[in-house]
């Protein structure tokens, strides 16, 4: 007679502190049971089966996997050297692009962060491919929101390529300058994979009015996606708003009239309120990059006070020196603690306000039942300082463990 050994029924979390994303608070002694890469119950004291798998994380602070919602995962340009997107153009391929992206996905992963959002600057949809890669268990990453070529008016972001080269931009970029234009780019980026949009607004004397941003959501909306615009301030921000985007990234200059109006319309931002070090690796001046980025901190503090919906991005595409992708993004909790917002807020623009803006709610950024285990552990307590999220020792991705330490 064969004796196979048992097999574990689920697999059951004991944590120490539990994050509710709903409350913002940490709820003590708690179990979790998966199964199925599901969680199926949460609770204190719940039965534990004797074939069950237990992960004792009773000394650790427990958490939904962490979101960010603009990175550029293909992307890093030289410190300090930096002179436009396009100066890649002829260097860098597709190729390589999608294994830059494949490691920086890893590294989200490892560092806690189980769902990204892609936001375009990826070469010939090289972000794709590496999507592609991680649902077929080659590489590891976390579940990726991907835009696409970004769409926008004629030249994109680039600025001053002569005509010999004219449409250079190509290689990142949409143009679409009507509406018909605005929606076959759309449908194209759905084709090769994106499942969110991105516009660019604002960086070009001549942009996008509220019926052109209108088309785009519309169009957007019927295919199940979300609309996300890139856009700094003023008229440009505001069709962005009126057109009916679901939120905008960046909005560095927002005015307190623009910042109501997403309020009062449910419109999210999308700060990327990146700090000193961020831009001063741009090669700015030490004067210019304080300058630039104290007005951030002052419009992150506004829209804090006004009551904006706020999902976390971060938005680097420069290596600081000795850090790695994450670590470079992770500068901008300065900016969040000089601006005072609370630790439990900043946890839920990661949680359950990033879940919300990308539409999956009802599956991801919280610790409930029915809802994915993306699930992550840090050592020390969040609420005390936001720091600790730079020391993730474990991390759980659809019931799969990717990181015990």
């Amino acid at each position: 007679m064969l004796n196979f050994p048992l097999q574990a029924q689920n697999t059951v979390i004991k944590a120490g502190h539990l994050f509710d994303s709903r409350t913002g608070k940490f709820l003590d002694n708690q179990i979790i049971i998966i199964k199925n890469g599901r969680i199926v119950q949460v609770g204190a004291n719940l039965a534990v089966g004797n074939n069950d798998k237990v992960i004792d994380l009773s000394k650790s602070w427990v958490l939904p996997g962490l979101m960010d919602c603009h990175v550029h995962i293909t992307s890093n340009y030289p410190y300090r050297k930096y002179s436009g997107i396009e100066d890649i153009y002829d260097k860098e391929s597709s190729a390589f692009r999608a294994l830059r992206g494949a490691h920086n996905a890893e590294l989200f992963l490892k560092s806690g962060f189980t769902t990204i959002k892609d936001i375009g600057n990826d070469a010939n949809y090289a972000t794709a491919d590496v999507i592609k890669a991680i649902r077929r268990g080659w590489v590891k990453g976390p579940t990726i929101f991907y835009s696409g070529k970004i769409i926008a008016p004629y030249g994109g972001q680039t600025q001053g390529i002569n005509p010999e080269n004219e449409n250079a931009w190509a290689f990142e970029y949409l143009d679409a300058d009507t509406d018909d234009e605005i929606i076959k780019a759309i449908r194209k980026n759905i084709y090769f994979g994106a499942n969110v949009i991105k516009i660019v607004q604002g960086d070009q004397r001549y942009f996008y009015t509220e019926e052109n941003i209108r088309t785009a959501a519309n169009e957007a909306h019927r295919a199940g996606v979300k609309l996300t615009c890139h856009v700094f301030e003023g008229e440009p921000a505001r069709n962005v708003i009126l057109g009916g985007a679901d939120a905008i990234e960046h909005g560095l200059f927002l005015e307190d009239s623009l910042l109501q109006m997403m309020k009062d319309r449910g419109t999210f931002l999308v700060g990327t309120d990146l700090t000193f070090n961020n831009m001063y690796a741009y090669g700015l001046d030490s004067g210019s990059a304080k300058q630039f980025t104290d007005g951030i901190l002052d419009r992150l503090k506004r829209a804090y006070k006004i009551g904006v919906k706020m999902a976390f991005g971060t938005d680097v595409i420069i290596d600081l020196p000795g850090k790695n992708r994450v670590e470079s993004n992770l500068e901008i909790l300065k900016h969040w603690k000089a601006a005072e917002i609370p630790p439990s807020y900043i946890l839920q623009t990661m949680t359950i306000h990033a879940a919300e803006l990308l539409g999956i709610q009802r599956n991801r950024g919280i610790l409930e039942k029915n809802y994915w285990a993306d699930i992550i552990a840090l050592k020390n307590n969040p609420l005390e300082n936001i720091d600790a999220i730079r020391n993730v020792h474990f991390v759980m991705k659809e019931g799969e463990v990717i990181k015990n330490e």
